[in-house]
C-alpha cells in the first residue's frame, strides 16, 4: 500500500533532485505482494511468496537522461542515492529527446474508480489457496492410465503504483489478480509424452473460476494422443481464442514507436491505408470498468482514451511515446495499448468450424518468429486437421508460413468467443489459404 508519507517523500525526492541540478523529474513509487502455490502430483512442489516496495526516480540533467531504483526509502539515504544518480547521468551521453510529455497530455482525474483492486485480497488465507489447486489436481489425477504428471498452481497478487513528475502529474493505481492453472502430460504412443494445459484468472476472488480446470486440461492432452503430420499446401486456419493473440503480437510490434523511429516496421507510412481485411476492426478500450488492462494513464502519465486501431482494415494510429515522438519530430499518441478489442462475430469455435467445413485448427504455437520489418513468418503448430466441420486427426510438428499482411487480408471471420478476462480479447480468427508444411 502507498500511504500519505509515501507519497510526501516522493514529493520530496522529486524537489531534492529539481535542487541539486536535474531540470525535470519523475517519481515512481511502488508496493506490492504476489504468491504461487504449486503442487505436483498432488503434492506440494513450490511454495512463494514475495513483497516488494521501492522508488524509481527519473532524471533529466543537462539534456541527459537516466533512470535509478532503490528499496532504501529513508532521507538520509536517499540524499546520497539521488546525488549520486545526477552524477552519474552527467557522465551520459546527451539525448534531447528525452523529456517529460507535454503537461497538457497528463490525465486530470476526476473518473470514476476502474475497480481494479479486490478489497478482501488479504484475508484469504493459504489452506484456501492450496486447496483450490489440490481441487483443480484432483479432477485429473486418477483419471486415466496414461497419465506421467499432473502440475498445479494457485496464483495471486496485488499492485500499488504512485507517480508523480516535475511538470504537474499526480497519478496512482491499485489492482489485485489471482489464477489456477493445471497441466497434464501423458504417455503417448512410441515415445511421445504430449501435455496441455487450461487456466483461469479473474481480477477478483469471487470471480475467479474455480472448477473445471484440471478436466479441460486432461480432455485437451487425451485429445492429442496419435500427433502426426499431415500433407503440406493451402488450408483454412481457424485459430482458437486461448491463442489468437500470438498472431496480434507481431501488428503491435509493427506500430510501437521505436520500431517506426527505426523503419523497423512493416506498417511504416500505412497510417489511414487498409492495409488488410475488412473483417479486422480492432479497437483499444482503456476504460472499462473491472478489466483487466483498464487505466487512465499509461506509464508517462499521458490520459488514455478510446481509440481505433484498425477500422475495417485501415489502420488509424500508432503507439507513440514521447520520446519516439521527440524523435521523429512528430506528434505523440499513447506508450501501449490497454484493453484490446476485436469485434466480434456472431458464431463461436464449434460453429465457425462447422461452417468452414474442412480446414486445420491451431491450438498451439511452438516457436518461430516474425520479421518485424518485412512482416515474414514461420511458426511451429499443434492442433487438428479439421474435416466436415469436426475436428479429426490431432496434428504437430507443422510448420504454418506467410506474411503478416497478406494473413491479415485473408482474415475471413471472427467469432464470438473472446477471453473476457484477458486485456487482450481476441476471439476465435479464421483465415483463407493459409500456407502449411507437413509431409
Amino acid at each position: 500500500m502507498i500511504t500519505e508519507d509515501n507519497k510526501k517523500l516522493a514529493q520530496w525526492a522529486m524537489d531534492y533532485a529539481l535542487k541539486n541540478g536535474c531540470q525535470q523529474a519523475k517519481v515512481n513509487l511502488y508496493s506490492g505482494a504476489n504468491s504461487d502455490f504449486e503442487l505436483r502430483n498432488g503434492k506440494m512442489d513450490r511454495l512463494q511468496q514475495a513483497s516488494e516496495k521501492g522508488m524509481t526516480i527519473y532524471l533529466y540533467v543537462d539534456g541527459r537522461y537516466g533512470a535509478y531504483n532503490t528499496n532504501r526509502l529513508n532521507k538520509n539515504e536517499l540524499e546520497t542515492f539521488i546525488k549520486n544518480g545526477i552524477d552519474a547521468t552527467r557522465y551520459l551521453a546527451k539525448d534531447e529527446a528525452r523529456t517529460l510529455p507535454d503537461e497538457s497530455r497528463y490525465y486530470k482525474g476526476g473518473k470514476p474508480d476502474l475497480k481494479l483492486m479486490d478489497e478482501k485480497f488479504a484475508t484469504i488465507h493459504p489452506d484456501d489457496k492450496v486447496a483450490l489447486a489440490q481441487a483443480i489436481a484432483d479432477e485429473a489425477m486418477g483419471k486415466d492410465p496414461r497419465i506421467i504428471s499432473v502440475s498445479t498452481s494457485f496464483g495471486d497478487g496485488d499492485s500499488y503504483r504512485y507517480q508523480i513528475t516535475s511538470n504537474g502529474f499526480e497519478g496512482n493505481t491499485k489492482s489485485t489478480w489471482y489464477s489456477l492453472y493445471a497441466d497434464v502430460t501423458l504417455k503417448g504412443e512410441g515415445e511421445a509424452r504430449p501435455s496441455d494445459s487450461w487456466y483461469e484468472s479473474a481480477l477478483y476472488y469471487d470471480k475467479l473460476v474455480k472448477s473445471g480446470i484440471g478436466t479441460t486440461a486432461l480432455k485437451r492432452v487425451v485429445n492429442k494422443i496419435g500427433q502426426q503430420k499431415i500433407k503440406s499446401g493451402k488450408y483454412t486456419m481457424i485459430v482458437e481464442p486461448r491463442i489468437a493473440s500470438q498472431l496480434i503480437r507481431p501488428l503491435f510490434n509493427a506500430l510501437n514507436g521505436s520500431s517506426l523511429q527505426q523503419k523497423n516496421s512493416f506498417l511504416l507510412d500505412k497510417l489511414n491505408q487498409k492495409v488488410i481485411s475488412d473483417k479486422m476492426t480492432l479497437m483499444d478500450e482503456p476504460h472499462l470498468i473491472g478489466a483487466s488492462g483498464a487505466r487512465y494513464f499509461d506509464y508517462e502519465g499521458v490520459a488514455t482514451e478510446r481509440r481505433p486501431i484498425f477500422d475495417a482494415g485501415v489502420l488509424k494510429t500508432y503507439f507513440i511515446d514521447t520520446y519516439s515522438a521527440n524523435k521523429m519530430k512528430c506528434s505523440p499518441t499513447i506508450g501501449t495499448a490497454s484493453i484490446l478489442v476485436l469485434n466480434p462475430g456472431d458464431k463461436d469455435l464449434q460453429e465457425l468450424m462447422k461452417e468452414v467445413g474442412n480446414g486445420i485448427l491451431v491450438t498451439g504455437f511452438n516457436g518461430g518468429n516474425s520479421n518485424s520489418t518485412t512482416g515474414d513468418f514461420s511458426y511451429g503448430i499443434e492442433g487438428f486437421l479439421v474435416e466436415n466441420g469436426e475436428a479429426t486427426q490431432p496434428i504437430s510438428e507443422m510448420n504454418v508460413t506467410g506474411n503478416m499482411l497478406s494473413l491479415w487480408s485473408s482474415l475471413a471471420a471472427t467469432g464470438n468467443d473472446p477471453n473476457l478476462t484477458s486485456s487482450w480479447r481476441i476471439p476465435t480468427l479464421v483465415f483463407e489459404d493459409v500456407n502449411f508444411s507437413g509431409l
